[in-house]
């Protein structure tokens, strides 16, 4: 935490520095007090009680001043911290690889970027202004007691050991609570995203009831959880106010005892008694200030543990070696691949070259690894066994910036963002011009998108929300198109087109005035039937490579695929 509050080291120092300023005015406070009762009114000096009086208002705006001060200090370096922990955090999780991101979830990043920095950010505010102004104020308030009577001051050390076993005891139990809660949140955060992201499933399938319940059963566990963390740290006022009231008998006992004998001024036990009364108003704040704390930092245990992952995929930074422009453009050696967690591999001993300008055609059943091959080109995911090499470099090899350089991918869910059609066309390349967008849009059959919408300067909504699904699919076809990668995959990414629109579309990358490297996966025969070469996947492995005609010889499943579609093969 103390690496991400450096740049405030100014604020860390004077916003507990002027809290402890206002808190020696506050000690000083007793004092006049008793200055007025034993020398003003029982001396009877009106002028006295008069000049008392006004260093009262006068300590008071000058506490008011530097508590004002505290304030803005402690804040500046609280929003500041919380700032810099969310770009680190950003920063971490966006540099984390797919299969990274499969395993900590969305939901658990969300709830770190929001809940948990919130959480965080207002514990170091809190902790600037009260950390050190409470216990400095019961610290304080003990040795003016001294000053004052030692035998009195005795209570004064008991009823804050007490009390300090008693905050570290409810501590103790409500950390790991509070981190509890946490999770239970991420729960919950994640039952909603996938209730609300699925809603047409849900009210298509009437599911709303069975749906209702699995999130009230969520909640409810939440709620348990922060009762029962509620509970015990609901525990520190009312034990402290025993404790003290307890402590305000014995001194008043005391002091009442010490008076009648003339070792004390009435003056000097009204002090004592509000030294006692500001240790409980201290003590209220810090039992306050404890829970506040607890969820801080459970929330910032859950932070660092994000912001401690390491990206399983390494990015090797520069290139050992240069590419080779004679070599295969992407070449599949003996490739196996299966996910994290998974029970079977995804891939299995994929064997294949495509050279550049080809279109290399990918179909299979749901389930054959297709888009595991997609995936594991731009080095979203990892092989497990054997080598991919682009350019006659393994992907290993490549630098992750420049290898995605020379990919564009089109991915199965379409995926654009809020802004313009020209900003998220831009997306392709930073640089391009209107011309160059509009050329790739017509490629991408979108020009009728962009007149619907407005043209290049058309609003589109988070997540294309004011699209229909081949709307969608042609814009993100068009934005790879603008990058002119020398690499382009097409992940069943013509779905929600038609026949007729899916055929325009291949006819004009395939007359593209420069000739990219093309991978079509679709479970479409039509889509795959003109490529250069089609790789057959089942369960995994390649059981059929050829062109069309060949196939529908020698591969049954490839026929199969062929006449489920078609009818009888000719």
């Amino acid at each position: 935490m103390l690496q991400y509050l450096k740049k405030y080291k100014k604020e860390c120092v004077l916003a507990p520095l002027f809290k402890m300023f206002e808190a020696l005015l506050d000690l000083l406070v007793p004092l006049v007090v008793a200055s007025i009762i034993d020398r003003g009114i029982g001396g009877g000096s009106a002028g006295h009680i008069w000049r008392m009086c006004g260093l009262l208002v006068a300590l008071a705006l000058v506490g008011l001043a530097a508590a004002v001060v505290a304030q803005f200090f402690a804040a500046k370096a609280a929003t500041g911290f919380a700032a810099d922990v969310r770009h680190a955090l950003f920063a971490r999780l966006t540099a984390l690889s797919f299969p990274d991101v499969d395993r900590v979830g969305v939901p658990a990043m969300m709830t770190r970027m929001t809940s948990d920095v919130n959480q965080a950010q207002t514990g170091v505010n809190m902790a600037l202004r009260l950390l050190l102004r409470s216990p400095f104020v019961v610290l304080g308030a003990m040795v003016m007691a001294f000053t004052i009577d030692a035998r009195c001051a005795l209570i004064f050390v008991a009823v804050i050991a007490a009390l300090s076993l008693v905050v570290y005891a409810i501590m103790a139990a409500n950390i790991p609570m509070m981190a509890g809660v946490q999770r239970q949140l991420e729960a919950v955060l994640a039952a909603t995203r996938e209730n609300l992201a699925g809603a047409r499933v849900i009210r298509a399938f009437g599911r709303e009831d069975a749906e209702f319940e699995a999130f009230r059963a969520k909640n409810r566990e939440l709620t348990h959880r922060q009762r029962r963390a509620g509970h015990v740290s609901a525990l520190l006022n009312p034990v402290t106010y025993v404790l003290i009231n307890a402590a305000v008998i014995v001194l008043v006992r005391q002091g009442a005892i010490q008076v009648n004998d003339g070792a004390l001024t009435t003056g000097a036990v009204v002090a004592l008694y509000n030294y006692l009364s500001q240790i409980l108003v201290e003590l209220v704040k810090f039992a306050s200030l404890t829970i506040t704390i607890n969820k801080a930092w459970a929330s910032w245990k859950r932070i660092e543990d994000a912001l401690a992952l390491e990206p399983s995929i390494a990015d090797p930074g520069s290139m050992a070696e240069a590419p080779d422009p004679a070599a295969p453009a992407v070449r599949f050696s003996h490739v196996d691949l299966t996910y994290p967690g998974a029970a079977s591999p995804a891939l299995r001993d994929v064997d294949f070259a495509a050279w550049p300008g080809q279109t290399v055609g990918i179909i299979g059943g749901t389930g054959a690894g297709k888009s595991s091959v997609a995936g594991l080109i731009p080095r979203f995911y990892e092989a497990t066994g054997g080598e991919v090499l682009v350019q006659g470099v393994s992907v290993r090899c490549w630098p992750r910036q420049a290898l995605r350089r020379q990919v564009g991918v089109v991915p199965q869910k379409a995926s654009l963002f809020k802004g313009t059609v020209r900003d998220n066309l831009r997306w392709g390349r930073d640089d391009a011009t209107d011309a160059d967008l509009l050329a790739a849009a017509e490629a991408a059959q979108a020009t009728d998108v962009l007149a619907a919408k407005g043209g290049l300067d058309g609003e589109i909504t988070q997540n294309g929300g004011n699209l229909s699904g081949g709307q969608k699919q042609r814009l993100t076809i068009a934005r790879a198109l603008v990058r002119r990668p020398p690499i382009l995959i097409l992940d069943d990414s013509a779905s929600a087109l038609d026949m007729a629109t899916d055929a325009r579309l291949r006819r004009a990358i395939a007359n593209l005035d420069y000739r990219p490297t093309t991978f079509i996966i679709s479970q479409r025969c039509a889509s795959v039937m003109a490529a250069d070469f089609i790789l057959v996947l089942d369960d995994g492995r390649v059981v059929g490579q050829g062109k069309h005609a060949d196939l529908l010889e020698s591969c049954p499943v490839y026929r199969e695929i062929y006449e489920s579609q078609f009818g009888t093969a000719q």
